[in-house]
């Protein structure tokens, strides 16, 4: 198999749109998720509409051991995989104050620890291999504080910060890391959170448009994408604000109206 990817939460909004972009190209997809019968009917139309090979791999990435387990599945079933894709993740609204500690650090977990794991189980046959993609899922909410989203926002500055250190340590082997930050898209994040608006400064864009965004910046080994040249602009001009005066937006922003 000369081209696989192991795309996470994978089911719905950028994942969905990511595992269509991809099999276009003809990677053969695992695909990751806690819904098995969405799993099992995104599969089915893949392999029907573009003739790949797909897995199909129902598990939750909020319990530390599974990205193990992936791993070592994938690894019995010689299912090498080229292109990383974590792009698993979702929210917690509310003041910090006042939400549910356990679902948040579920959320920690699936943002935050599955990345790093799955990050680590599969860079090193990539390493051996001089060859291999990540592409890592961020937000636009990585480069200020998230009041109501507060965890939620430190999460993606985690993956934006980890993503691009790894992407220095890595030149020159044959492995890029790119990391991909939308702005507010149309996917069921908001429902899950909590929150009764569909955010976004400027409306959000479709999922396909991120997917498409992501999947060309990964091809190009580029290290950072901001999705639209609405958000590049916000992020440029955000990164020369005080940081109180980024969070005073992004609060406006974030409550429910």
């Amino acid at each position: 198999m000369e081209k696989s990817a192991l795309i996470t939460g994978a089911t719905a909004g950028i994942g969905a749109e990511l595992a269509h972009v991809m099999a276009a190209q003809g990677y053969g997809l695992a695909l990751v998720a806690r819904n098995e019968q969405r799993l099992v009917d995104l599969a089915r139309v893949l392999q029907k509409q573009f003739n790949v090979p797909i897995k199909v791999l129902p598990c939750d990435l909020a319990d530390p051991p599974t990205p193990r387990k992936i791993f070592d599945q994938l690894e019995r079933e010689s299912f090498p995989i080229s292109a990383v894709v974590n792009n698993a993740g979702f929210g917690v609204y509310g003041k910090f104050s006042e939400t549910d500690l356990a679902q948040e650090m579920q959320m920690l977990q699936v943002n935050m620890g599955a990345v790093v794991q799955l990050t680590k189980f599969f860079l090193k046959p990539m390493l051996e291999r001089r060859h291999g993609r990540i592409l890592n899922v961020a937000s636009t909410a990585s480069f200020q504080p998230g009041p109501w989203l507060s965890l939620y926002s430190a999460s993606k500055a985690f993956v934006y910060s980890f993503s691009c250190a790894l992407a220095f340590e890595l030149k020159e082997s044959g492995v890029t890391v790119t990391t991909l930050c939308p702005g507010g898209t149309r996917t069921e994040f908001q429902d899950r959170a909590g929150m009764k608006h569909k955010g976004g400064l400027f409306g959000p864009m479709s999922a396909r448009e991120v997917a498409e965004i992501g999947y060309r910046a990964m091809e190009r080994g580029r290290p950072v994408v901001i999705a639209g040249w609405k958000n590049w602009l916000m992020i440029q001009v955000s990164r020369h604000c005080p940081t109180m005066l980024t969070a005073r937006v992004a609060a406006k922003l974030n409550r429910n109206r």
